[in-house]
């Protein structure tokens, strides 16, 4: 379903989702709810201050292990929510089409 014109479409998720935020260099980590999310973004529901998500680039870590992540930049802020767009290997925006080279997509159940 697409939302308000997006070029790719986003799944709002029914459930908690659990995924955390973490700076470039590991010295910060944020956790978060998962609201929505598509091939070049999500919105999440931020715990703790969002002052750290001023950082140019950070990882959203999909898995406990943290062997499950995106690189992100911020795009918004409203009150503890956030929009963050997916960055691609070589640094730009992942457009609506199919994943990067040797990213897979990630399923969220």
């Amino acid at each position: 379903m697409k939302f308000d014109g997006r070029k790719a479409a986003r799944v709002k998720l029914d459930h908690r989702q659990p995924v955390n935020l973490m700076g470039s260099d590991g010295t910060w980590r944020r956790s978060c709810v998962l609201l929505d999310v598509s091939q070049t973004g999500a919105k999440v529901e931020v715990e703790g201050t969002l002052d750290v998500l001023k950082a140019k680039e950070f990882f959203m870590v999909l898995s406990s292990t943290g062997l499950a992540y995106r690189r992100c930049e911020l795009v918004w802020i409203d009150g503890t929510t956030a929009g963050v767009h997916f960055i691609t290997v070589d640094g730009k925006k992942k457009s609506a089409g199919a994943p990067a080279p040797g990213q897979n997509a990630v399923q969220v159940k």
